[in-house]
């Protein structure tokens, strides 16, 4: 009777563990590799400027040294979302890079802009790299939280990975929010030190790995 019921429900059982098989294996999203030596520009704030270190510290150093890239900064200390899309026409037309990394909306929420015109500002960038040809890729940004620097627990704005979702690009999740999450990785309360700097820039290079950009 036992052995009847088993027979009778192992190809339900086996069609099942197949489709959780494959369904585990389409979880982690992949694009197409960044080739090695092509130009990836990084728009960014003071983050990816390197405040209050020498250009070479900044995390793009970094990434480029994992990835073979080369890496053009373009972060300015104080930039928000509205001041990239002023500045990325001309960055773009300067350097026609393969891919663009984006990485701004910290002082859009220091000010209390709001979720809906700090994703429309990124959309817009977004579109503008795409419009062109390149590759655009999102990292996400803490949010502003008193609790979660005491508590050394910042979380991610939730709006980074609902624009990539939308668009169907790459996010890179959780590195800036880890790094400035520990005291011995900050320089200040809103700035990684140099060594905060390289997690970052090994942190992103292994993300972006993870989803198939490095080779």
């Amino acid at each position: 009777m036992i052995s009847s019921l088993l027979k009778k429900h192992f190809g339900l059982w086996l069609a099942v563990l197949i489709f959780m098989s494959a369904l585990l294996a389409c979880s982690g999203k992949k694009y197409e590799a960044i080739p090695f030596g092509a130009k990836v520009l990084v728009i960014g704030d003071s983050i990816t400027a390197g405040y209050g270190l020498s250009p070479e510290q900044a995390w793009t150093r970094t990434l480029a040294a994992e990835t073979g890239w080369q890496v053009i900064n373009a972060g300015v200390s104080g930039d928000t979302t509205a001041g990239g899309n002023e500045r990325l026409p001309a960055l773009l037309d300067e350097h026609q890079p393969l891919a663009v990394i984006i990485e701004l909306g910290g002082n859009d929420m220091l000010r209390r802009q709001s979720p809906a015109s700090i994703a429309a500002n990124v959309e817009t960038m977004i579109g503008e790299i795409s419009r062109r040809g390149y590759r655009p890729i999102l990292m996400a940004v803490p949010k502003p939280n008193i609790a979660g620097v005491v508590f050394a627990s910042l979380s991610d704005a939730p709006l980074y990975v609902g624009i990539g979702k939308q668009k169907n690009i790459p996010v890179i999740e959780d590195i800036l929010s880890d790094t400035l999450s520990k005291p011995e990785l900050k320089l200040d309360e809103l700035h990684p030190n140099s060594e905060g700097h390289r997690q970052i820039g090994k942190g992103v290079a292994g993300a972006l790995r993870k989803q198939g950009l490095v080779r």
